[in-house]
C-alpha cells in the first residue's frame, strides 16, 4: 500500500470564530494590506461587514458571480497587481473562494488565468489566501484546486497546485444563519456527493476513507436538520459545516468523479449552480457506478442507518435514500432546469473531457454519460 495525503491550510473551526478575524490575519498571517474578493450577495446580507469594520478602506472585488468567469478572475487579477495586497480574503461560497484562489495565482503571475490551466502550472507560488465560507458545501477552504468558467470554450477549467491550498480556513458555522433553505439543501447535497465520490473513485486512499466516512456521518445525520432549521439548531449546523470541510480533506487528496464531470459541463455550458447540478446528478451515475461500487455503497448506506446486510441491496437502498433526500430538500430535477434533450450530445462530450473522468470508478465514455443524462431527465 502506497498513497501520499498532503493539507497544509492551518483550519479554524468553530461558533463564533469569525471574531478572531483581525488578530488572526495581524497576528497568525503578519499581513497589512489584506484584499477582499466576494460576492454582491454577500455585500447585500451584511456579512463583508464583519471584514470592512474591521479593516476600513480595504479594497473589494464583490463582482464574483456563481461559476466564477474567467474574464472576471482576469480583471480582478489586474486590479491586486496594481494594489499589491500581501494577502487575499475570500468570503463567501465556493465561487468566491475558488476566484480568489485564482486571483491570489494572478498577483504573481503574469498573463491571464487561462494559461495556468491543469497542474502546477505557475512559476511564483500565489499570494496567501484566507478563506471563509459562507456555505456548506464546496469545501474550497480546504482544497487546491480552483475551478473557473472559460466562457468562450464554456468549459469549466481546473487550475490546480501545491501553493493553491488557502493558507488558513476561518471556518464558522454562524455565517450559515443567514444561509437560505435551497442553499442549505443544494450545497449540503454537494458535500455529500464530495464524500461520496472521494470514497469510491479510483484514487481513494486509506486516510481520504477516514475523512469520506466521518463526512457522511455528519452530513447525513445533519443536513435535514439543518435545512428546516439553521437558525435555532446550532449542532446541525456544526455538523454540517464540518461535514462540508471534512468532505474536502477527503476529495481534496483522492479526487471526484463522474457526478462532478457531469455537473461541471451542465454549469460551464448553462450556468447551472454547481450544487444543484450534483443534486441533481448523484443517484443516477450512482446507478451507472453500481455494478463496481456496491461494497462501498453498502458501507456508506449503514453509515446512513440503512440496516441491510446484501450488499446489493444496501447500496440500491443508498441510492433511494438519496433521492428522497433530495426530494425531501425540494431540489429541482433534470427536467425544471430548462436543458433540452437536444443538448445532451454536448454535454455527455464535455463529461467525457473532464480531467476527473479517469478517476471513476466505472469506466465512463461519451455513451455512457449520454445514457446518464436520459435516465436522470426520463425519470424526473
Amino acid at each position: 500500500m502506497q498513497f501520499s495525503f498532503f493539507a497544509p491550510t492551518k483550519i479554524i473551526f468553530g461558533s463564533g470564530t469569525i471574531s478572531r478575524l483581525k488578530q488572526v490575519i495581524e497576528e497568525d498571517l503578519k499581513a497589512s494590506v489584506p484584499f477582499l474578493v466576494t460576492d454582491q450577495g454577500i455585500r447585500e446580507a451584511g456579512i463583508a461587514d464583519r471584514v470592512l469594520s474591521l479593516f476600513p478602506g480595504i479594497n473589494i472585488f464583490d463582482e464574483v458571480e456563481q461559476n466564477p468567469k474567467h474574464n472576471t478572475v482576469n480583471r480582478a487579477g489586474d486590479i491586486v497587481r496594481n494594489l499589491k495586497p500581501d494577502l487575499l480574503i475570500g468570503l463567501g461560497g465556493g465561487s468566491s473562494l475558488d476566484a480568489a484562489k485564482a486571483i491570489a495565482l494572478l498577483a504573481t503571475n503574469p498573463g491571464g488565468i487561462e494559461d495556468y490551466e491543469g497542474k502546477g502550472k505557475y512559476k511564483s507560488p500565489p499570494l496567501p489566501v484566507l478563506a471563509i465560507p459562507t456555505t456548506c458545501g464546496t469545501a474550497s477552504e480546504v482544497t487546491w484546486v480552483s475551478v473557473v468558467t472559460h466562457t468562450e470554450r464554456m468549459f469549466k477549467m481546473s487550475i490546480k497546485g501545491p501553493h493553491m491550498f488557502p493558507a488558513t480556513a476561518l471556518v464558522d458555522p454562524d455565517l450559515l444563519l443567514s444561509l437560505p433553505p435551497p442553499l442549505i439543501a443544494s450545497t449540503g447535497l454537494d458535500a455529500v456527493t464530495h464524500a461520496i465520490e472521494a470514497y469510491t473513485v479510483k484514487p481513494a486512499t486509506a486516510i481520504t476513507d477516514i475523512f469520506a466516512r466521518r463526512s457522511l456521518k455528519l452530513v447525513f445525520d445533519s443536513l435535514e436538520d439543518a435545512y428546516r432549521d439553521i437558525k435555532g439548531n446550532t449542532e446541525a449546523r456544526e455538523g454540517i459545516m464540518l461535514g462540508s470541510m471534512i468532505a474536502g480533506l477527503a476529495f481534496g487528496n483522492s479526487d471526484v468523479g463522474a457526478v462532478h464531470c457531469i455537473a461541471e459541463a451542465v454549469g460551464s455550458l448553462y450556468d447551472t449552480p454547481h450544487g444543484v447540478a450534483n443534486s441533481i446528478f448523484l443517484p443516477y451515475v450512482m446507478e451507472f457506478n453500481l455494478p463496481v461500487s456496491a461494497r462501498r455503497y453498502a458501507e456508506i448506506a449503514r453509515l446512513a442507518g440503512i440496516d441491510e446486510r446484501d450488499e446489493t441491496r444496501a447500496a440500491q437502498g443508498l441510492i433511494q435514500k438519496i433521492k428522497d433526500l433530495s426530494s425531501a430538500l425540494n431540489i429541482p430535477s433534470f427536467r425544471d432546469i430548462g436543458i433540452q434533450e437536444s443538448q445532451f450530445p454536448e454535454i455527455a462530450q464535455k463529461s467525457f473531457q473532464n480531467n476527473s473522468n479517469p478517476s471513476n470508478p466505472r469506466e465512463a465514455g461519451v455513451e455512457d454519460y449520454l445514457a446518464i443524462l436520459e435516465k436522470a431527465y426520463h425519470e424526473a
